[in-house]
């Protein structure tokens, strides 16, 4: 039993840990594969994000790879992404949804249909506990009825709890990677205004609020973003074509 526990402690650490250019279908991807070879008698398993009203499969993973059962797989898809199905309850109110028999159970006829089409006999919907706005839940079928009893059903909460913080965690990683990105673009704007302004000072004599208003007021009249207005100048300035660029701007006179 406790080979077992530090096995699957170690699995979740696994699947959990994030890793350079990780986005949201990859890092969850890993979530229903281990998800799949972990649960007792789970055949499938999918993560659905629900955002703006609209719910969307992000990952996906079946036990089998059969091309022939792709038809009834694209249908029971619809019929998880449908609202007034169970998914769709998971999601939009954040509590757990189990179905034990789909052939006797009967709060969605249309989901049980398309789920015993494909071979299913039982399923469990879990919230993803995310705390950013868009809501996440963990689907999981079986072919068996009432697949999912306490112990598998202990086991896909502690995934599910993993999968919400590794899914907040993505999406705070990439938000952090682009306001990175996005203060570096700044940085590196603000320099070559700076050096472009420094090219034009020593040009004409002017001051530098001078030579910024000279470039500000140039790249309103050309139509020419101001960074890069002054990444050609300073690039002219490099290659010995100061003269030409000037004159390509109508920057050639005393301002």
């Amino acid at each position: 039993m406790g080979e077992g526990i530090l096995e699957l402690a170690q699995e979740l650490a696994e699947v959990s840990r994030l890793v350079e250019d990780d986005d949201v279908p990859t890092t969850l991807g890993r979530f229903v594969h281990r998800v799949v070879l972990t649960v007792p008698d789970c055949e499938e398993a999918v993560i659905t994000v629900l955002a703006e009203g609209s719910a969307e499969i992000v990952a996906r993973h079946h036990k089998t790879a059969d091309p022939m059962a792709e038809p009834v797989r694209s249908t029971l898809a619809e019929q998880l992404t449908k609202g007034g199905g169970p998914l769709f309850d998971a999601l939009t109110y954040g509590e757990p949804r189990r179905i034990g028999d789909l052939a006797a159970d009967h709060r969605w006829p249309e989901f049980s249909a398309a789920a015993i089409n494909a071979g299913y006999r039982s399923c469990v919907f879990l919230p993803l506990p995310a705390a950013g706005d868009a809501a996440a839940a963990f689907s999981l079928l079986s072919d068996k009825a009432d697949a999912f009893g306490s112990t598998s059903y202990d086991i896909v909460l502690l995934f599910a709890m993993h999968a919400g913080v590794a899914f907040d965690n993505v999406q705070l990683f990439n938000d952090s990677r682009t306001l990175i990105e996005q203060l570096r673009t700044a940085l590196g704007t603000r320099t070559v205004i700076g050096q472009a302004q420094g090219v034009l000072m020593h040009r004409y004599g002017v001051t530098a609020t001078v030579a910024f208003d000279v470039l500000k007021r140039c790249s309103q009249d050309t139509n020419v973003k101001l960074r890069q207005l002054s990444l050609e100048l300073v690039e002219a300035q490099n290659k010995g074509k100061l003269n030409e660029t000037l004159r390509k701007y109508g920057l050639n006179s005393d301002e």
